[in-house]
C-alpha cells in the first residue's frame, strides 16, 4: 500500500486531470431543475423545502435544519458518572440552491450559524460559509462545478450531517477526512452492462480548506471512482445512512479515492491547525455501502502519509500532520417503517513515529433513531465507549463513556 501512495507525482497528476475533465455523477438537484409552466407570477412549491420558480429562468429553493443536542462524557472511565455535559445547538444550517437563466446553470449555498459549527475550536474567527458553488450540467451524466464544496472523499464525510444514523461521524473520519476546499470539480456517470454504473469524480483545489486566503503555489488533486454493480440506489441512498427506502433488491457501491495535497499548510490538509512548514500529504480511501430490505452496511478505510509530518518553529514548538490509518464499520437494521437500531465500531492507528503525540483509539457506539419524516425530522439516542491503546477494560484514564440525545428538525 505504501507503494501506491508513493506513485510518481506526474502519473498521479495526469490521472487526476483526466478524472476532472472526464467528470462525474449527475447533479443531485435534477428533480428540481425542471422547466415549469409559463406564468407571470412566481410559483411556490414546498415539496422539497420552500421553492420559488419563474418559468425556466429562475429557481430558488430554501431549506433550513437544526440539530439540538444533549450529551454527556465520562472522562475517568472507571464508572459511568457524568463528568461533562454537552448541551448545545450542534448545527443550524441555511441552504439555498436552484438555477438562474437556465436549468443547466445551478448554484448551491450553505451557511452555518451555530457556534459549534464554525471551526472555532482551532482559534479561528467565525467561519459561517460552508458551501458556495456554481454547477453547469452538460447532460444527465456529466456536470462540472466551480467554487467551495466537499471534496469527493470518504463516503461518510460526503454524506450530509443531516443524513447520518448517529449523532456524529466516526473517529476515523474526524482524524483522516479531506473535508471541503475551493476549486474546480467534475462529475461523470457511465452506464455499463445491465443496470451497473461507474461514477468518476475529480477535483483540483487550493488544498487550504474552506474560506482560505493567501494561498501558496501548491494544489490538491483528488480523484474518486465508484462502481455500482446492481444499479443506482433508491433516492440516492448510497449517500444517506440507513436503509429507509427498504431496497427490494440488493444494492452495493464500491469506491476508491486518492488525494494528494501538495504543500499543505494545515495539520489535516484542508482542516486543522496551521503547520509551521509546508508538507505534502497523500490520502487513500476505500469504502463500500450495501443495502437490502432494511439492512445497511457501511465500511471505510482511510490512510494518510506525509513527506515530513513534523514541523517546528523557532521556539522549538512542534506541530504535525497526523499520519496512519483508520477504519469505520456500521451495521443497521430498520426494525419498523420508522425505527432503526445501529452499531458502529471504528478506530484510528497512528504511525509509530506519532506514538508520543497520538494514541490508538477504538470506538464502539450503539444507536437508535426514530424517523418522524425521514432524515428531515428524527430523534436519535447514542451510547458509546472509547478506549486507548487497545485497552478494553474499564480502568482509569484509558477509556471513557459517551452518550447523546439529538433532535433533527428541518425542511
Amino acid at each position: 500500500m505504501s507503494q501506491v501512495l508513493k506513485t510518481d507525482h506526474v502519473t498521479i497528476h495526469v490521472t487526476i486531470f483526466f478524472l476532472f475533465f472526464t467528470g462525474i455523477v449527475f447533479f443531485s438537484t435534477e428533480g428540481r431543475a425542471q422547466q415549469v409552466e409559463s406564468d407571470e407570477r412566481p410559483l411556490i412549491d414546498v415539496e422539497e423545502g420552500l421553492g420559488i420558480k419563474k418559468d425556466s429562468l429562475f429557481l430558488l429553493n430554501l431549506r433550513f435544519r437544526i440539530q439540538n443536542r444533549a450529551g454527556y462524557n465520562n472522562v475517568r472511565g472507571d464508572n459511568i458518572a457524568v463528568d461533562k455535559y454537552d448541551f448545545k445547538v450542534r448545527r443550524m444550517r441555511l441552504r439555498l440552491d436552484g438555477f438562474v437563466v437556465s436549468p443547466k446553470l445551478q448554484y448551491y449555498v450553505q451557511m452555518a450559524f451555530s457556534r459549534a459549527d464554525m471551526d472555532l475550536e482551532f482559534g479561528n474567527t467565525a467561519q459561517p460559509l460552508r458551501d458556495a458553488i456554481i454547477y453547469y450540467t452538460f447532460n444527465r451524466n456529466f456536470y462540472v462545478g466551480f467554487g467551495q464544496s466537499k471534496l469527493p472523499g470518504n463516503r461518510q464525510r460526503v454524506v450530509s450531517s443531516g443524513n447520518l444514523q448517529f449523532a456524529d461521524r466516526s473517529v476515523a473520519n474526524a482524524f483522516f477526512n479531506i473535508d471541503r476546499d475551493f476549486g474546480f470539480f467534475g462529475y461523470y456517470t457511465q452506464p455499463l452492462m445491465g443496470n451497473s454504473l461507474l461514477s468518476l469524480k475529480g477535483a483540483i483545489t487550493t488544498g487550504q480548506g474552506r474560506n482560505s486566503y493567501n494561498n501558496n503555489e501548491g494544489f490538491a488533486y483528488t480523484g474518486r471512482m465508484e462502481y455500482l454493480p446492481f444499479g443506482s440506489f433508491i433516492n440516492s441512498g448510497d449517500y444517506s445512512e440507513g436503509d429507509l427506502e427498504f431496497e427490494f433488491t440488493p444494492k452495493l457501491s464500491l469506491a476508491l479515492t486518492y488525494s494528494q495535497n501538495h504543500k499543505a499548510t494545515r495539520s489535516g490538509g484542508q482542516v486543522g491547525l496551521p503547520l509551521y512548514e509546508e508538507t505534502d500529504l497523500n490520502s487513500l480511501i476505500i469504502d463500500a455501502v450495501f443495502k437490502y430490505r432494511g439492512w445497511a452496511v457501511l465500511s471505510e478505510y482511510l490512510h494518510r502519509t506525509a513527506d515530513h509530518p513534523f514541523t517546528q518553529n523557532e521556539q522549538g514548538e512542534i506541530r504535525y500532520a497526523l499520519t496512519g490509518h483508520g477504519m469505520n464499520n456500521q451495521v443497521s437494521k430498520m426494525i419498523s417503517q420508522k425505527s432503526e437500531v445501529a452499531i458502529r465500531y471504528a478506530f484510528i492507528s497512528p504511525t509509530a513515529d506519532m506514538s508520543a503525540f497520538e494514541n490508538h483509539i477504538d470506538e464502539l457506539l450503539f444507536g437508535y433513531t426514530k424517523y418522524l419524516n425521514g432524515h428531515r425530522i428524527k430523534v436519535q439516542a447514542n451510547l458509546g465507549y472509547r478506549w486507548l491503546e487497545g485497552v478494553t477494560s474499564i480502568q482509569g484514564l484509558e477509556s471513557n463513556w459517551t452518550g447523546a440525545f439529538q433532535v433533527e428538525f428541518g425542511i
